[in-house]
Formats: structure tokens, C-alpha cells, sequence
């Protein structure tokens, strides 16, 4: 690969629900794809393993982080906190690697209006039906209290 050669930020946006975490663990097993870790402020769920899910953090930290200017994009969605660092998204796409980003629709309007001068390619997911996602909604709940 040419040392010249940026990557590009794929993102997968879409409600809560959608899928799109799904998808991109799918992508990102092939290697030419590094998957953006958000930090948030949400407690882990069960199965989710820190700095492999999320970087959970803080709210004070993740509100230092903002007045840093430390992220890329960030947003709060459903009382909690979360965001993309700049530093390591930034460290990728200048290594040539393709980063792939599961945000919702705040981070990704954010990033677009930021104009930055990499390929940036944006697709919004959608469920299946509401049934479908009525249904993912109400059993992540019930995981989550689990």
C-alpha cells in the first residue's frame, strides 16, 4: 500500500435498534476495516467489554474530554453520553486503514459538517418493520436489567 494512500470513514447510522452494531462487526472482520470504539458514559451491558464495546467512562471525564475538544463527533442519546475521539480515528485514516463508524444520526451530521479531507461515506440503516424493532428494543431492556 502506497504511503500516500488515506482511508476513508464509513459510517452506519440509524435508530437504536436498527442493527447497525450487527453489520458492523460483520464488516470489520475484514481487515482492511478498523471499527471506531466510542467512549460513553452508559454503564457496560452485560455482555460488553470495555475498550472492546466502548471506553465507558465518566460523565465528568467525558465532559473534560468536550471542553479538550477531544472528539470527533458526540452527542447525547437517551440521558447518556457518547462520543469519537479525534486522535485515534484521525491516526488511522492516515495509515491508509478504513475506519467504520456505528454512530447515530447527531455524530454523523456532526462529522459531515466537518469537511474534513478524507472519503467519508454515510449509510442510514433502517429495521426491518417496527415489529422487528419494537421487539430488539424490548428485549435489549429487559438485558439490560438483567
Amino acid at each position: 500500500m502506497s504511503l500516500n494512500k488515506r482511508g476513508a470513514m464509513i459510517i452506519l447510522s440509524s435508530p437504536s435498534g436498527a442493527g447497525k452494531t450487527t453489520l458492523v462487526k460483520l464488516i470489520s472482520e475484514n481487515q482492511s476495516f478498523f471499527t471506531s470504539i466510542s467512549h460513553t458514559t452508559r454503564p457496560p451491558r452485560p455482555n460488553e467489554i470495555d475498550g472492546v464495546d466502548y471506553h465507558f467512562i465518566k460523565e465528568n471525564q467525558f465532559q473534560k474530554m468536550i471542553n479538550e475538544d477531544k472528539f470527533l463527533e458526540h452527542a447525547k442519546v437517551f440521558n447518556n453520553y457518547y462520543g469519537t475521539t479525534k486522535e485515534s480515528v484521525i491516526d488511522y485514516l492516515e495509515k491508509g486503514k478504513n475506519v467504520i463508524f456505528d454512530i447515530d444520526w447527531q455524530g454523523t451530521e456532526q462529522i459531515f459538517n466537518r469537511k474534513l479531507n478524507y472519503k467519508l461515506v454515510t449509510i442510514f440503516i433502517l429495521p426491518p418493520s417496527k415489529n422487528v424493532l419494537h421487539e430488539r428494543l424490548a428485549n435489549r431492556h429487559k438485558k439490560d436489567k438483567s
